[in-house]
Order: C-alpha cells, then structure tokens, then sequence
C-alpha cells in the first residue's frame, strides 16, 4: 500500500528537494514559505514568463512513469524559455493528485530535480489540490533588455532551420500504442523489435531536451524562433501568422533519426516529422547571409541544426516533394479543442 502523507507534509517533501538543488541564487529574496515569491530581476533585462499545464492522458500515457512525468512537466516550459533566448531562474510548481502518495512523489521529484539542477532554476512557490492527476509548471527567466527571440520577426528570403531531428516523440507515442494486430500504424515489416530503437524514440517523447544553450546562442541571429510541441506545421505556421509571411519547407531536408528510419514507412515518418508534435526542438528563421552564423553558433553549443526551407512572401506553408513539385501543406499538428482531424493528441 502506498503511504499517505498530509498536504503540508507534502509541501514540506517539495520544499527540503527544492532547496537542494539550485543552490543559493541571490535574486530570490523570499522564496517558498510564505504567501508569495520575492523575485529581482537582474538590471538592464527583461522577465520572461512561460507556463504549461500536463494532464494525465492528455499529454502522457497513463502508465508514463513519476521520473518521466516530473522531467517532462519541467522541460516542456523550459523548452518555451529556449524558444525566447531566455536563461531560466525561477518556477513554479502545482501539483493536483488523486492520493498524496510518498512514493510517486519521490519518483517524481527526482526527474523534476534533475532537470532543474542541470539549468540551476530555482522553485520558489506553487500548490497542491486533490483531483484527477494534473501538474502545471511556471517558468521564469531572463533575456537582456530587448534581445528576446520573438514570433513576429521572420522576414521574406529568411533561411528556415530547425535543431535535432524531428519526428522521434509522436513516433514514440505511436510505437507505445500498437494496434489491434500488434503494429503500429505504418510500422516497416523489417521494423527491429530491439529495444534500442523503442528506447530512443519512447526517451525523446517521455525525456525531451531543452535546448536553452541554443536559444541563447542565436541572440542577434536569428530573426524569429519557436519552439516545436504541436507540430512543425503548426508551429512554423504561428511564425507565418505573426510575421505576415508564408513558407515553403523541402520535405527531403527534414532531419530524420536512424531510429524513426528504421521503424517506420516513408510515408509515415513524414507524417510524424511534419504533424506529430511533442519534438520540443527549436524551429528559427534567419537572413541567408547569416548562415555561417548560425552554424557556428549551434557548433559552439553542440547542437544539431538543419536548414530545411526559406520565408516566403506567400501566406500560408508550401512543401517542395521529393520530385520537386510544390504542393500546399496538410493541416496537421495537435489542438485541443479543434473537432477535427488535426493529428495525433500528445497521448
């Protein structure tokens, strides 16, 4: 049987594990324990706020594990401060949870603290309820006066790149979800069942990585960024929206995973990379004069990117096919409330 602990043990769980891991920051002035944070933003920067909310078979499986769940619910909001060029300082953290059980809390701080001690953001208030399990994140960081990564600043001839590969999460939401025959949808009749590729691809959908160094290394670099939790598609197309421009990707550019090669058709693995969500990369445009740049920039921090197609003056978003012909983009990418077929939900 699970032990039960008492609300305000819980909260005193929470606030022993918090204190460890950031260790001493000087712009907390009050942090947990009191009605509110006392927060200092450092001179000459602004506050960059971002927060999420994760709901049990909504945004993970039911089955998802505490650890993954607790470095998930921090790394999908860190990959939000990424996305802005932002250095993360402070969160917060509400919890609702069926039962107040020692054990899954345990589980789950330690994947929330390992992420959050790699970026050395502080948690510095928050709330627990009893409900159907829910956790919501808020993230605060820093970005000097004016520098922040923005939407809204794509401009026509823009180059338009994106880190990592794409693809591997919704894939490996797909390959946890087999259907009636035992397959998953689209999975290569030569697929490896090895654990090595199930691994890879269940990581990158259970443990993203936030890629924070990167979006701090293309401050004057890169004229619009997003980070990639719906879907390339719908993603690159809120850069579209906000930019008033329009943006054709060539399809056989996508960076693609050995993984997601070898357990999935063609056809599916474009499907995945264009709509599946859940890849929390960054998606960014830049001037082609700033391709060097942008390169070296994403070398000195070790990060992967791809140049994967250019801004256009034509609203909407264009795919250039493996044969060259250009046809419009699919409507594909996660909504909540949409009654359609948008995509795959995240779980």
């Amino acid at each position: 049987m699970a032990e039960s602990v008492a609300e305000f043990d819980l909260i005193a769980r929470i606030r022993t594990r918090a204190a460890a891991w950031a260790g001493p920051r000087d712009d907390v002035l009050l942090g947990i324990g009191d009605d509110a944070a006392i927060l200092r933003v450092p001179d000459g920067h602004d506050l960059v706020v971002s927060t999420d909310t994760l709901n049990v078979g909504v945004h993970f499986p039911s089955h998802t594990t505490p650890f993954d769940i607790g470095w998930k619910a921090l790394a999908v909001n860190l990959s939000d401060l990424a996305a802005m060029g932002a250095t993360p300082a402070w969160c917060t953290l509400n919890l609702t949870l069926p039962e107040s059980d020692a054990a899954w809390l345990g589980a789950f701080l330690d994947g929330f603290v390992e992420l959050a001690a790699r970026h050395r953001i502080a948690l510095v208030g928050g709330d627990t309820t009893r409900g159907p399990l829910s956790i919501t994140v808020t993230v605060h960081g820093v970005v000097p006066r004016g520098a922040a990564l923005r939407r809204d600043g794509a401009q026509i001839g823009d180059e338009v790149w994106v880190s990592g590969t794409l693809g591997d999460a919704a894939a490996g939401l797909t390959r946890s979800s087999p259907s009636p025959d035992g397959r998953g949808v689209g999975v290569r009749g030569d697929s490896p069942s090895g654990p090595g590729v199930d691994d890879h691809l269940r990581s990158r959908l259970h443990r993203p990585t936030p890629r924070i160094a990167l979006g701090l290394a293309l401050h004057a670099i890169a004229s619009a960024c997003i980070d990639v939790s719906d879907g390339l598609l719908a993603d690159l197309a809120h850069i579209g929206e906000e930019s008033s421009v329009g943006a054709l990707l060539d399809v056989e550019a996508l960076p693609t995973s050995r993984e997601l090669v070898a357990a999935f058709d063609e056809i599916t693995r474009r499907r995945l990379q264009l709509g599946g969500g859940d890849d929390y990369e960054l998606c960014f445009t830049a001037p082609p004069d700033r391709a060097e740049a942008v390169l070296a920039a994403a070398k000195s921090v070790r990060a992967q990117v791809t140049r994967i197609g250019r801004i256009e003056a034509q609203l909407g978003l264009r795919l250039r096919e493996a044969d060259g012909r250009i046809v419009d983009a699919p409507v594909l990418g996660y909504r909540h409330f949409d009654a359609g077929d948008a995509g795959d939900a995240p779980a």
